[in-house]
C-alpha cells in the first residue's frame, strides 16, 4: 500500500506542474476563460469557507444528529440528505462519519446510508445554482453577505464567527456563479462551445469523460456541477451532452474519494469503495437509460412548471432522479455491501498496549475525539484490571461476575502470581498512557470550553487509573507474604481488603453494562458505602485486633499502610468508573460529592 502511495504522490507531483501550464495558457490567452477559471476558484473558495463555518456555528450538533439518527439505513439516508442539503458540504459530512465509524458511534451500515443520502444532498447545488444563479444577478446580493460576513467574524464567539464564514462563504459562491456565468455569455460572442456537441453515445461517453476529468480536477463535484449548469444555461453546451458531463461528475467524485482513502484508516477506505461502488452502479443505470431519464425529466418538469427551454433546471432534475434512482437500487443491498466491505478491509488484532481508537480523522471532530478517548480509557482499564487482579494473586474470570461468591474465591486462591507489576507498567500501561494524553492534549486545541473540561476529566480518570497499579504494587508484596500466613487473624485481614478491592472491580463490570444513568448512580454508591470498610482505622478493626492481642506490632504497621493502598485503589476505581460511565453532568457531579 505504501508503494501505490508513493506512486499516486509521483504522479500528482508531474501532472500537477502540467495542469497550472495549461491553466497559465488559459488565462494569458483568453480573457473569457480567465473569468470562468476566475469563478470557478472563487466557488470553491466559498465552499472552503462555508464547511468552516459550519464547523463552528454547528456547535456539534450535526454530530450529535447523525449520533442518534443513524440507527437505520432509510433514517441514516435521510439524515445524510438533510445535512449535505444544509452545509453544502459532503467531505465536512464524510470526516464526521469516518470520525464516528472509527470512534463505534455508528454502525457501518449507518455510514454507508449517510453517504447514499449525502449523494442526493449535493444535487441541492445544482437546484440552487439553476433556480438562482443563472436568472438573477446572484453577484449583487454576494456583496452585504462579504461584508457582513467579515463583520460577524470580528467577534470573539464562535457561533458569530460561525455565521460569518457562512456568509463569506455564501458570498463568494454567489460570486464565482456569477464569474463563471458572464464568462461563458462574453465566451459565446466569439466561441460556441455548443458546435463541438457530440450525438449519440459516442458524445455521451465522451462528456461523461470530461466531466469526471473535471471534478478529479476542481476536486469538487459541486464546483463541477455549478460550471455545467451555468454552461448550459447560457447555450454553450448541448442539454443532452450537460446530463452526461453530469453523471462524468457524479462518477468523478468517487475517484477522489479513493485517492484520499488511500492514506486514511480501514473505515475511510471502506466508505471510500461503497461510494464508489454506489456511484459506478448508478452511473451505470444514468448511462444505459439516459435517453428514458431524459423523457421523464420531460415529463416530470411539465408536472412541476419547469419550461421547456429551461435546460437548467431540468438538469438539476436529472441530477436529482438519477441519484434517487441509485439510492432505491443500492440501498436495499447494503448488509450485504458491508460484509463485502467488512471482508475487504479487516482490521487488525492491535497490541493491547498500544491505542485503538485513537486515530488522527477521529481528532478533528470534538464529539468524536471525546468518544474515542473515552473508549481508549475503558481499553486503559481493562489492562489495568489485569494487573491488579493478578497482583492480588487472582484471574479475572474467577471472580468477575461471581457477586457473592467472591469471598469464598478470595479464600480459595491462595496460589501466588508472580507478576512483575513494573515489567507490566512498562509493556501494557505506559505507552498507552502517553498516547492517551497526547492525543487529549492535540484534540482539545479545537474543542469549546465545555468540551476542554471533558476532556480534562478524562484525563484526571486516566491518571487515577495508572495510579491505582502504583498503588497495587506496593500492596502485592504484603499480600504474597501474609497471604499464606499461619496468623489467620492477618491472614483474614489481607484476605478483607483482596475482597474489597475485587467486590470494587466485580461491581464495576457490572455497571459498566446499564445505559441508565440513574442506575449506575445507584450501584456507585453501593460501592462507595463498602469502600469505607477497608478505612481499618476508622472503623476500629485494627484496634480491636491489637487490643486482643492477635497480631504483632509489625503486622499492624503493614496492614494499616496496605488498607491505606487499598482504600485509595478503590476510591480511584470508583472516580474514574463515575467519570467514564455516567454521561449525564449534573448526576455525575453529584456521584464525585
Amino acid at each position: 500500500m505504501s508503494s501505490k502511495i508513493l506512486d499516486l504522490n509521483i504522479l500528482k507531483r508531474s501532472v500537477y506542474p502540467l495542469f497550472i501550464l495549461a491553466v497559465a495558457y488559459l488565462l494569458f490567452f483568453s480573457n473569457d476563460a480567465k473569468t470562468i477559471i476566475a469563478g470557478i476558484a472563487i466557488f470553491l473558495i466559498g465552499m472552503v469557507f462555508m464547511e468552516d463555518g459550519f464547523k463552528l456555528f454547528s456547535g456539534g450538533i450535526l454530530e450529535k444528529v447523525l449520533e442518534k439518527s443513524t440507527n437505520s439505513v432509510p433514517k441514516a439516508i435521510g439524515t445524510g440528505f438533510i445535512a449535505t442539503a444544509i452545509v453544502q458540504s459532503s467531505s465536512l459530512l464524510t470526516i464526521v462519519v469516518i470520525s464516528f465509524l472509527s470512534a463505534e458511534l455508528i454502525t457501518l451500515s449507518g455510514a454507508i446510508g449517510v453517504i447514499f443520502g449525502s449523494n442526493i444532498g449535493t444535487t441541492t447545488t445544482a437546484w440552487i445554482v439553476s433556480s438562482f444563479g443563472v436568472k438573477i444577478k446572484i453577484a449583487h446580493y454576494a456583496m452585504p453577505m462579504l461584508i457582513f460576513g467579515v463583520l460577524f467574524r470580528f467577534k470573539n464567539d464562535k457561533s458569530y464567527q460561525g455565521i460569518g464564514n457562512i456568509l463569506v462563504g455564501l458570498g463568494f459562491v454567489f460570486l464565482g456563479i456569477g464569474y463563471m456565468k458572464e464568462g461563458f455569455e462574453a465566451m459565446k460572442a466569439g466561441l460556441d462551445l455548443a458546435q463541438f456537441a457530440i450525438e449519440g453515445y459516442l458524445g455521451v461517453l465522451v462528456y461523461i469523460s470530461i466531466g469526471a476529468i473535471a471534478t478529479v480536477i476542481i476536486q469538487s463535484s459541486s464546483a463541477t456541477m455549478a460550471l455545467i449548469v451555468t454552461a448550459v444555461a447560457t447555450g454553450q453546451i448541448e442539454y443532452i451532452n450537460a446530463l452526461s458531463l453530469a453523471i462524468g461528475a457524479n462518477i468523478g467524485t468517487t475517484v477522489t474519494a479513493i485517492i484520499g482513502s488511500l492514506s486514511s484508516n480501514f473505515n475511510g477506505k471502506r466508505l471510500a469503495i461503497a461510494h464508489f461502488i454506489f456511484n459506478m452502479v448508478t452511473g451505470f443505470i444514468a448511462i444505459v437509460f439516459l435517453y428514458q431519464l431524459a423523457d421523464l425529466v420531460d415529463v416530470l418538469a411539465f408536472s412541476l412548471g419547469i419550461g421547456d427551454e429551461d435546460y437548467a433546471m431540468k438538469l438539476a432534475l436529472f441530477h436529482t432522479i438519477f441519484n434517487v434512482i441509485g439510492v432505491l437500487v443500492v440501498a436495499p443491498f447494503t448488509a450485504k455491501l458491508v460484509v463485502f466491505l467488512e471482508g475487504l478491509f479487516k482490521e487488525k488484532r492491535k497490541d493491547i498496549s498500544r491505542a485503538r481508537y485513537l486515530d488522527k480523522v477521529v481528532a478533528e471532530v470534538p464529539e468524536a475525539a471525546i468518544a474515542a478517548l473515552r473508549k481508549e480509557i475503558i481499553h486503559l482499564y481493562d489492562n489495568a484490571t489485569e494487573i491488579l487482579s493478578h497482583a492480588l494473586s487472582l484471574h479475572r474470570h474467577t471472580y468477575i461476575g461471581k457477586g457473592d461468591e467472591i469471598s469464598k474465591v478470595i479464600e480459595s486462591s491462595v496460589k501466588q502470581i508472580d507478576t512483575n507489576i513494573d515489567q507490566f507498567y512498562k509493556q501494557k500501561i505506559k505507552v498507552l498512557y502517553g498516547d492517551i494524553i497526547n492525543y487529549a492534549t492535540i484534540s482539545q486545541e479545537k474543542m469549546s470550553v465545555e468540551e476542554q473540561t471533558k476532556i480534562y476529566a478524562l484525563k484526571i480518570a486516566c491518571r487515577d487509573i495508572v495510579e491505582t497499579i502504583k498503588d497495587v504494587k506496593e500492596l502485592q508484596k504484603n499480600i504474597n507474604r501474609f497471604m499464606k500466613s499461619k496468623n489467620e487473624y492477618i491472614r483474614n485481614e489481607y484476605n478483607f481488603l483482596r475482597e474489597g478491592i475485587a467486590k470494587t472491580l466485580d461491581g464495576i463490570h457490572t455497571l459498566r453494562n446499564s445505559d441508565d444513568d440513574f442506575e449506575i448512580f445507584a450501584k456507585i454508591k453501593v460501592l462507595q458505602d463498602d469502600f469505607n470498610k477497608l478505612d481499618l482505622i476508622g472503623n476500629t478493626r485494627v484496634d480491636k485486633l491489637i487490643r486482643e492481642n492477635k497480631i504483632e506490632s509489625k503486622m499492624t504497621t503493614s496492614l494499616i499502610n496496605d488498607s491505606a493502598y487499598a482504600y485509595s485503589i478503590v476510591q480511584k476505581l470508583i472516580n474514574a468508573s463515575t467519570i467514564l460511565w455516567i454521561e449525564d453532568k449534573e448526576i455525575r457531579e453529584l456521584g464525585e460529592e
